[in-house]
């Protein structure tokens, strides 16, 4: 006889509904002053380039402020850090990805059951990462602020709503860790360039990941 596993704590803090993000800084608010969103704007367009030219690599503080005519400091006051540069790349995409799964049409947004959500919001979030994996690399935390990051918590919320929704006796927190983990984009880099995976066999072993975790059936 296999041992039982200890049971799931009835109580669990409760997960507030996720809310759209507002990633950028706070130079981005209405007041900001038109010379300096204008100087915002010209940084950002000249990591652009260096991303498209030579990969998220040559993107240092140094190299944007030398693309954008200005000095070093400028770009640090913006962004704070390399980080922060390449977060505010993503942070356009990361904001449509967000709308999508939290107002959009189902079965991504809402309007479809849990598992249908979970299964679409791990193939767009494969589908997001397989287009811009050498940025969302590039833009990766420490791990102090890896998890911690408010986009993370956002996803990771949401995942462990939609848990919650689909197997409630389950330790939710816990899982969606681990599906979080499948679209890790390190992961997605080993599976995919390392390895040779197609993105459809990753998106096939999500909906099977899915199904496992939430004691379903994968569609047919």
């Amino acid at each position: 006889m296999s041992a039982s596993l200890p049971p799931i704590p009835e109580q669990q803090e409760p997960i507030d509904a996720p809310q759209l993000l507002e990633l950028g800084t706070p130079e981005e608010e209405p007041c900001l002053r038109a010379d300096a969103a204008r100087n915002r704007a010209r940084l950002l367009e000249a990591a652009g380039r260096l991303v498209a030219e030579h990969g998220a690599s040559a993107v240092t503080m140094e190299a944007v402020a030398a693309a954008a005519a200005v000095g070093k400091g400028t770009v640090f006051r913006r962004f704070g850090d390399r980080v922060g540069l390449l977060t505010a790349l993503l942070d356009h995409s990361e904001k449509k990805f967000q709308a999508a799964f939290l107002s959009g049409p189902p079965p991504l947004g809402p309007g479809a059951s849990p598992v249908e959500r979970l299964r679409a919001f791990g193939c767009a979030a494969l589908r997001r990462a397989m287009e811009e994996l050498d940025l969302q690399l590039a833009a990766e935390s420490g791990p102090d602020r890896r998890f911690t990051h408010p986009a993370r918590r956002l996803l990771h919320g949401h995942v462990v709503l939609l848990l919650r929704q689909a197997v409630p006796d389950a330790d939710c927190e816990l899982l969606a860790q681990t599906l979080m983990g499948y679209l890790d984009p390190a992961v997605i880099h080993h599976l995919t360039k390392q390895c040779g995976m197609p993105l459809e066999r990753l998106e096939a072993g999500w909906i099977d990941l899915v199904a496992r975790v939430t004691r379903t059936e994968p569609p047919g």
